[in-house]
């Protein structure tokens, strides 16, 4: 019997993000509506959800390109770091105020 995946989300849903993108990444509209439409993701760990496999990241063929990072500051959430890969494409989501803090 397998055991169930453990919930590392901490109550988090990308469309909390929204308006934080909006107000502090204006010249990423396009992220919005990626974060209104994206599901739950991947949890890597509590401070990473992913959105897209990262096998082989950047090599010819794999699904993640990287393009960049848009970094905001979210009034609950802290410190957000989102990975845009190429073709406006959600990668991730780092909760920086997350790393290496068990309890946040």
């Amino acid at each position: 019997m397998t055991q169930p995946a453990r919930d590392l989300s901490g109550g988090f849903h990308p469309r909390m993000l929204v308006e934080a993108v909006q107000t502090q990444a204006p010249e990423h509209a396009w992220l919005v509506d990626a974060l209104r439409h994206c599901g739950a993701g991947e949890w890597a760990s509590r401070a990473y959800v992913g959105y897209v496999s990262r096998h082989h990241p950047n090599q010819p063929g794999a699904e993640w390109q990287f393009d960049t990072s848009v970094a905001i500051h979210h009034p609950t959430l802290g410190m957000v770091v989102i990975d845009v890969l190429q073709g406006q494409r959600l990668g991730g989501i780092e909760f920086v105020d997350r790393i290496g803090n068990a309890a946040g």
